[in-house]
């Protein structure tokens, strides 16, 4: 066992107190240190962590995977940092042992991190009721709608909490550069990544996604998405809409720095429910530039397809972190 192991096991599995009204002050402190290790494995040169928290975001533990390269781990220099948001009923491992992103990311220096895809273990009625909606489906937004809005804050948890619990991290920490992060995602999560991009502009340098829900007020599975989590519906579902996000004006960087994967072969696409072509005409009609989306003949939504593009996925991020 490595020495980071013996000392994350040590000091970051306390037994963190219950949350309560009276305790929050306590609870938010203890949380910064309160990763605690379930797996360390050797992959690439690098070391890769299975870890859990206690969330106050929201208030349920939430598990995450983090890659370290080699470079951080045998030099004073921390990795700059990519975020990896998973689509509809994954969790942090269909990524991490499918994906085959840690390759590149140990070659050129580069930090990953994938987050669940929502909370888990509530007892929120209609939940587990089908595969693209509730948990494992939580659309990366705050829900402003009953039962959810208390606790599927996904929005704030991945753009506020997770970094804040991994930078902060005495042991982990000082392994991640805070400063250069990147956001990349799938389907679901690849609507989170452009989302998130567009609208929390001072946090990621660059975004990359696989088959993204791209216009999602557009299409089924944004829709029931929408109605269900956000009070206003589908109006309200355009501050959670890539292509409605551009058109309002608010995008301010200059260069999108976006790269778009998307498969011919997708039934997804066939169906309506990515609609890539509508993100590509949105950023032609407000004159803007740096989104580049590429159709491969014959690929499908699966990890087949993501694991053929991921090492480009990764150099697109590194370039713009300042890797390449």
């Amino acid at each position: 066992m490595s020495l980071i192991s013996t000392l994350a096991r040590r000091q970051l599995t306390r037994q963190v107190p219950q949350l309560t009204h009276t305790t929050t002050r306590s609870f938010t402190t203890t949380v910064k240190m309160a990763l605690e290790i379930k797996a360390e494995i050797t992959t690439f040169n690098g070391k890769l962590y299975k870890l859990t928290h206690p969330s106050t975001t929201t208030s349920t533990p939430m598990s995450l995977n983090l890659f370290i390269p080699p470079s951080a781990l045998s030099k004073t220099t921390p990795a700059p940092v990519l975020i990896y948001l998973s689509g509809l009923t994954c969790s942090p491992e269909n990524c991490t042992e499918k994906g085959f992103f840690q390759h590149r990311a140990s070659q050129l220096g580069l930090a990953l991190v994938y987050p669940d895809t929502s909370p888990r273990g509530l007892s929120i009625p209609g939940q587990s009721d089908s595969w693209d909606f509730g948990e494992a489906a939580s659309f990366y937004l705050d829900a402003t709608a009953d039962p959810w809005k208390e606790n599927y804050k996904m929005e704030t948890y991945i753009t506020t909490e997770l970094p804040s619990v991994l930078f902060s991290s005495p042991h982990l920490g000082p392994y991640l550069d805070k400063e250069r992060v990147s956001i990349t995602g799938h389907s679901m999560g690849g609507h989170g990544a452009l989302t998130l991009y567009l609208k929390h502009q001072d946090k990621y340098k660059s975004v990359s996604a696989f088959a993204p829900i791209a216009n999602p007020t557009k299409c089924p599975w944004g829709e029931k998405a929408f109605k269900g989590y956000l009070a206003g519906g589908l109006e309200e579902g355009k501050k959670h809409d890539a292509v409605e996000l551009l058109r309002s004006g608010i995008w301010k960087g200059g260069d999108l720095k976006a790269l778009v994967d998307v498969g011919t072969g997708d039934n997804f696409y066939k169906n309506g429910q990515l609609l890539p072509e509508n993100l590509e005409a949105v950023v032609k009609e407000m004159g803007l530039e740096g989104l580049k989306v590429r159709y491969h003949e014959g690929y499908d939504h699966s990890y087949y397809f993501m694991a053929s593009f991921s090492g480009e996925h990764v150099e697109h991020a590194a370039r713009h972190l300042g890797l390449l």
